[in-house]
């Protein structure tokens, strides 16, 4: 990742109002970067999009990525070099419960942003965010790379499946490489692991779970706790994000195809380890205790081969999972100690950057 490449580059992040949407627009911008979003209003009370005054540094346009004319509208403005397309509904136990909205949201969505940049009709670099859920889970104990088949069997990560295939058929039908000359569109994805961070108030995920859980001194309720996932900090997520973009926008010929970005294979450990880790440093005994009750059905391994990404692109992991979680727990309990939340984010961003100088 190179922060003078952004310098007065225009980027539009849908999605923007969310928690790795906020924390791109606030790593975008200290980089130089001319950032517009698009999203709905923030998805949490509280979020990190308002306690860090993210506004303040982005062009903000509060829509719905299923409006596709105020959507094309938008994208024609903003006529930015790199779409993030991030907007989704991200929980899976919500896609249980609304699946149209999850489909609507995720397939649809992605259709409309695709057919934005479509009808802008200018160069353009796109980057549509999917999830390492999207491939068909066969409980495997290695990881799964980008050429292995898509599926998912819960409605969230089944509509992750159908937003790649979306991208593949807009890469294929509007956008072809044998045509790069005619449309100047680049486009890829990027499949990452379960990210974590600090300012993350998601209902129904781990980390924020946790630490309600432990600022009321209490052990967290734990669904799964031997599902195994591939854990990344925010930062070397986007970090692997923005290096794509740098890539694809210089060589959209190599670099137009799929992505996965996570940690190392001794990077994926299980839910219960997370949350101990966390408690070592929050000081909570016990940790965590089962949930009795009866839940949808998730997926008890998954993992990523990050070996494309590393051999290709140069991309890291930059923080073990333990300095990963290391840095969530001093994220929280400082700002629960009252500090400023974009002061957080902006110390974590600058302690990141100094990790590859």
């Amino acid at each position: 990742m190179n922060p003078t490449f952004w310098r007065d580059k225009r980027v539009l992040v849908t999605g923007h109002t969310g928690f790795k949407g906020s924390w791109l627009c606030m790593l975008l911008h200290s980089f130089g970067a001319r950032v517009a979003g698009f999203a709905l209003d923030p998805p949490t009370k509280p979020s990190l999009y308002e306690l860090a005054h993210v506004d303040a540094l982005v062009e903000s346009q509060i829509g719905d990525i299923r409006d596709l004319d105020r959507l094309t509208d938008c994208v024609r403005a903003v006529a930015p070099d790199f779409v993030i397309h991030m907007a989704a509904q991200s929980v899976v136990l919500r896609s249980y419960e609304d699946p149209v909205e999850t489909y609507s949201t995720n397939v649809l969505g992605t259709v409309h942003a695709l057919e934005a940049v479509r009808r802008a009709q200018r160069p353009c670099n796109v980057i549509n965010v999917t999830t390492d859920k999207c491939y068909e889970n066969k409980g495997w104990v290695w990881g799964y790379r980008e050429n292995d088949v898509l599926g998912g069997h819960d409605p969230y990560s089944n509509s992750k499946a159908c937003t790649e295939l979306v991208g593949q058929s807009y890469r294929d039908s509007f956008f072809p490489l044998t045509r790069w000359n005619e449309h100047h569109v680049a486009l890829a994805s990027a499949r990452a692991g379960n990210v974590i961070g600090g300012g993350d108030w998601t209902p129904r995920q781990l980390i924020p779970d946790t630490v309600a859980a432990f600022l009321q001194s209490r052990p967290v309720v734990l669904r799964h706790p031997n599902a195994v996932r591939p854990w990344q900090h925010v930062l070397d997520c986007l970090a692997g994000y923005l290096t794509l973009a740098e890539a694809l926008a210089t060589d959209p010929r190599s670099f137009a195809t799929a992505w996965n970005f996570g940690p190392p294979d001794t990077g994926s450990c299980t839910v219960s380890h997370v949350v101990e880790s966390l408690a070592s440093h929050w000081g909570q005994s016990p940790p965590w205790v089962p949930d009795s009750a009866v839940h949808a059905a998730e997926e008890p391994q998954l993992r990523l081969d990050v070996t494309k990404a590393a051999s290709l692109l140069g991309w890291r992991c930059g923080l073990s999972i333990d300095q990963a979680l290391c840095w969530v727990a001093a994220w929280y309990r400082d700002f629960h100690s009252g500090r400023n939340a974009r002061e957080l984010s902006l110390e974590q961003i600058n302690a990141y950057l100094a990790l590859s100088r």
